[in-house]
């Protein structure tokens, strides 16, 4: 779906849910893994509730009544230019949405990845000579190079799921990203975090498992422009709501590109 810009009229109403805990947040293994990858102290994930049913169909006029929220306006956290959370408290005047494929329920999508030189049978990742960066391999040649071997092993359609989002998110990183020489902390990690934004569920008759979370990238202008996850526009810079029409709860995945913490 292309990106929109959206003047609507406010329809939902939110509250913070400041109780809610994230695996992002609580395990200190994944919190060495964003040190190391330089995304510790710039990704957050946040809760908040709503009151209306929701159907994907509304998910233009809900990305708009979330912005102009009052809760959400003081409760949104941002990074600052100097580093620094604060709430956004902006006069949003127009949202883009891009509403982002999510229907995988396994890891079955980076398959492809252990089956074409990419990854040793051992999980190490193989490295690779590349004319501008000194440091590199084939799984950010996969990622990056439209023209490498390849890159075509992903569909099109799997590199637009946000399971793989996750995934390209997690190994390239911040600024000062230390990369892995194993592909495991990248998928586990990207499993792990899925599991905490995507709900899903089975079927009584079929028993088939299917995904039930909208997730929509969204960023948002005020009146001097861009404001929202950055005035500063980055592909590691991102802002993702992830929406459970059943337990009424949208899940905020936010990251700004930058050096991240080292302790």
């Amino acid at each position: 779906m292309a990106e929109e810009k959206l003047s609507f009229e406010q329809t939902f109403s939110f509250n913070l849910l400041s109780t809610k805990k994230f695996t992002l947040q609580q395990d200190p293994k994944i919190s060495r893994l964003l040190m190391k990858w330089s995304m510790l102290g710039r990704i957050n994930i946040q809760a908040f509730n709503f009151d209306q049913s929701f159907q994907s169909y509304k998910s233009n006029d809900f990305a708009w009544s979330f912005f102009q929220d009052p809760c959400v306006k003081n409760n949104l956290k941002v990074l600052d230019t100097a580093g620094s959370w604060t709430p956004l408290g902006r006069d949003i005047t127009h949202v883009n949405v891009e509403v982002v494929p999510c229907t995988k329920v396994s890891v079955d999508i980076f398959n492809p990845i252990y089956s074409n030189g990419i990854v040793r049978t051992s999980g190490h990742i193989v490295r690779c000579y590349h004319e501008i960066y000194p440091d590199f391999d084939e799984l950010r040649m996969l990622l990056l190079e439209e023209d490498s071997n390849n890159y075509h092993i992903i569909s099109p359609s799997d590199r637009q799921e946000f399971l793989f989002r996750l995934f390209k998110h997690l190994v390239l990183g911040g600024e000062l990203c230390q990369c892995e020489d194993v592909i495991d902390p990248y998928i586990e990690t990207a499993k792990i975090m899925y599991k905490d934004l995507v709900s899903v569920q089975k079927d009584r008759e079929t028993k088939e498992i299917t995904v039930v979370t909208t997730i929509l990238k969204v960023s948002a202008h005020d009146h001097s422009g861009l404001c929202y996850p950055s005035a500063t526009e980055n592909e590691q810079t991102f802002a993702y709501l992830c929406i459970d029409p059943f337990k009424r709860h949208v899940y905020v995945l936010y990251h700004s590109f930058g050096i991240g913490d080292f302790k």
